[in-house]
Parts: structure tokens; sequence; C-alpha cells
């Protein structure tokens, strides 16, 4: 019998980690295609002074913390330069992931990105050299014509944000400069905005697994994900799936998500770089199941089949397709097939069939447990104030029922 440490590399959340822990637990004994048998077991990692040569005992670690807690980050490097720990997510390409690497590589990819202009910080940076080369170099640029360039609607948009903080919809001059005058250090794009959308689609990606939901951002938290299906064609609905999957397998990114808007046909990928990917019970409720079960299984399939981790981002092949394929489509079918490639999709669908078959089973049954009412019902009274209690524990207990029933074996 061979053991696998599973490390939850956490900040704030409680409600999925129980969840994964939960599932662990119950998924025994796997018993891969050469007969070899293979146990799970999971620990939050702690933060604590490390020694470059110590031997971790984690063969995989599922980080949600070091996006912006820098010693855990670098503990993730050197576990994974010096012992071959397999990460999810890569912490060498989290440069990336402050939006502004990953709109430049799909861009040159051929996606279409909104048109997008990076302006200079509002306010000096603090730096001793800041006054000296911004007499010097620092040219005057008129923010109004770069706005008029761009057209009204826009939104103004940290370069390395995240969870909508700092977005601004810029609709004219004045709302335009107020939103700079706000930004003050924080360095900002300006983006087309893409007007009259027809579905704004939200993906959760693990691994191969993606899961593509109708995202509606104006609604609060518990209501923006709609459940829904059939509400996009399906070439328009492979098309999402790929740019997804595109993003993740070029940025080696295996927990992600990533947000597109579709208008007349034409996908419009928006926001695809999240360290942190939403998967909290309370917001994705009908779909928290799915990710569950993709994270348990993708966990699984790495160590189980000792699935070696990818450093190198290996861009030249992707970029042959982008700067030499002038069709569109054909430049899909090139990055889905790369994307498949590096995700092993036939392997992985393959130990999903045999060696894993019982997890879909396993999940329903948990989260028609007791076990489980008892972590959403937590849940709602540490998310919620007191006098909503009854209210949202009969809304998430409905849309978990729903998926149960559509679920049902």
């Amino acid at each position: 019998m061979r053991e696998h440490l599973v490390g939850l590399l956490l900040g704030t959340e409680q409600d999925w980690p129980r969840a994964y822990e939960a599932l662990v637990g119950r998924l025994g004994t796997v018993t891969a295609g050469d007969g070899s048998r293979h146990r799970l077991r999971t620990e939050r990692v702690t933060i604590e002074p490390f020694s470059l040569r110590d031997r971790p005992a984690h063969q995989l670690v599922i980080d949600r913390l070091a996006y912006w807690y820098y010693h855990p980050r670098e503990w993730l490097k050197k576990i994974a330069l010096m012992d071959d720990v397999y990460l999810l997510n890569s912490p060498f390409t989290f440069q990336s992931m402050e939006k502004h690497a990953a709109y430049c590589a799909m861009m040159r990819l051929g996606l279409h990105v909104p048109e997008t202009v990076l302006v200079p910080y509002k306010n000096p940076v603090d730096h001793a050299k800041w006054a000296y080369t911004a007499e010097r170099y620092n040219r005057q640029f008129d923010l109004d014509a770069v706005a008029e360039r761009l057209g009204y609607p826009l939104f103004m948009k940290p370069y390395d944000g995240g969870a909508w903080v700092g977005v601004s919809r810029v609709a004219d001059s004045e709302q335009l400069h107020t939103a700079y005058d706000q930004s003050g250090e924080r360095l900002m794009h300006l983006q087309q905005s893409i007007e009259h959308y027809d579905v704004f689609t939200r993906s959760l990606s693990v691994g191969p697994e993606t899961m593509v939901m109708k995202f509606r951002p104006s609604l609060p938290m518990h209501e923006r994900y709609e459940v829904a299906h059939g509400f996009l064609t399906d070439e328009v609905g492979d098309e999402v799936v790929t740019i997804s999957r595109l993003v993740n397998a070029f940025f080696r990114w295996e927990f992600n998500s990533c947000e597109c808007l579709v208008r007349d046909g034409v996908v419009y990928p928006i926001d695809y770089a999240n360290a942190c990917p939403d998967v909290a019970l309370t917001s994705l409720h009908y779909y928290f199941p799915f990710a569950m079960t993709a994270l348990l299984r993708w966990s699984a399939f790495c160590v189980v089949t000792g699935r070696p981790a990818r450093l190198d981002m290996d861009s030249a092949r992707y970029f042959e397709i982008g700067d030499n394929t002038p069709d569109y489509r054909e430049k899909l079918r090139g990055y889905r097939a790369l994307a498949d490639e590096y995700f092993e999709i036939d392997r992985y669908r393959e130990f999903c069939d045999t060696t894993l078959r019982h997890v879909p089973e396993l999940v329903a049954e948990w989260v028609s447990s007791a076990e489980f009412d008892e972590l959403l019902v937590s849940t709602v009274r540490t998310t919620y104030p007191a006098h909503e209690h009854d209210r949202f524990i009969a809304h998430f207990r409905g849309l978990l029922g729903q998926w149960r029933h559509e679920n049902a074996s």
C-alpha cells in the first residue's frame, strides 16, 4: 500500500477544504491499472521556517494562499524545484496571474480579447529614484485621448486585480478621471467594454475538467451562478471550454476560472487568470459537487499515476500556431490538441472510468448525508447574519436538492 499526502495551503476558507477532506477520507483504497494499491490523506500546511534542503512529505499541494503570502510561495518554489512535488497551481507564473501577461499571451494567440491599454500610475511609487526617472523619462499623456481611442463605455481595472476590487465601469470623461484619481498607486488597465452581450460565462476548470456556468455579476454572490443548461450553442460552448483549457495548459494552471462574454456568436475572454478561483459552497451551490468531484479525481490521478510536474511553459508550440495559422477555428483546434495533450485527457478519462468509477456515486451519497448538511448549515451561519440563516439554509438546501435529483443514479 502506498500512501500519498496531499497538502492544503489555505487562507480563510473552511467550506471546500472540509468537503475535500471528507471526500478523501471516504475515497478509501485506490487500485491502479497495474494492481498497485494507493491511499490518499490530507494535511493542512502550516507556515514556519524551512530549510531549503528539507524533504517534504507531500506528493501534491493545493495552493490557495501563496498568490499574496510570499513565505509559502517560496516554499512552493523550493518543493517544486528540488523535490518534484506536484502543485495546483504553479508559483512560477503568478506574475502572469496579475492579468497583464495573460492578456498579452492570449492576444498573440489570436483570441478576441478586448482592446486594452496599460496607463502609468496616477500617484508616484514609493521609490527613491522616482523623481529623477519621472522628470527625464515619463512622457506626459492625455488620458481622455486614450479613452476616446478605446471608446466609451470602458472599464478601468487593476492590472493585478482580483475579486472585482478596484474595477470601475467608465461612461464619460468625468467618471474616467474620478476612477483614475482613486487608483492611487495601483497600476491600471483601460479596457474596451463589450456592450449588449448575450451571455456572461464563468468556467471553473480543475485539470482537464471544465464546467461552464451562466454568470450574472450584477447580482448578489449567492445568485450569480444561474442553474442553467443549454444556454450556449454546441460550437460556442466548445470554444469557451477550449479557451479555458488553453489558458490553463499554456500557463500550467490546473485550478482556475475563466470569464467570457458571448455576443452574436463571438467569444470575448475578459478575465482568465485567477490564482484563487471561487469554489465557495455558498456561491457555487448547485455546482459545488462538480468542483469537489473534479478536485478529488484530478489530485488522485496526479499522485497515483505519478504524473510529473511540468515547470517549463513550452510556449513556442502555442505561438507557432498563433503566428502561422490564419484561420481562427483552425487555431482553436490546434490549441485544444496541445491542451488535451498536456492534461493527458484520454489517460485521465480512462483512469476515471476504471480506477475512480465509484467517485460520482461516492460524492452523491456524501452530498445526501447528514455530514454534508451540517457543513452547509455551519457555512451559512458563519457567512450570513443570524436573521438570514433560515432563508439561506432553505435556499441552498433547495439548490443542492435539485442537483441530487438530477444526478440520482
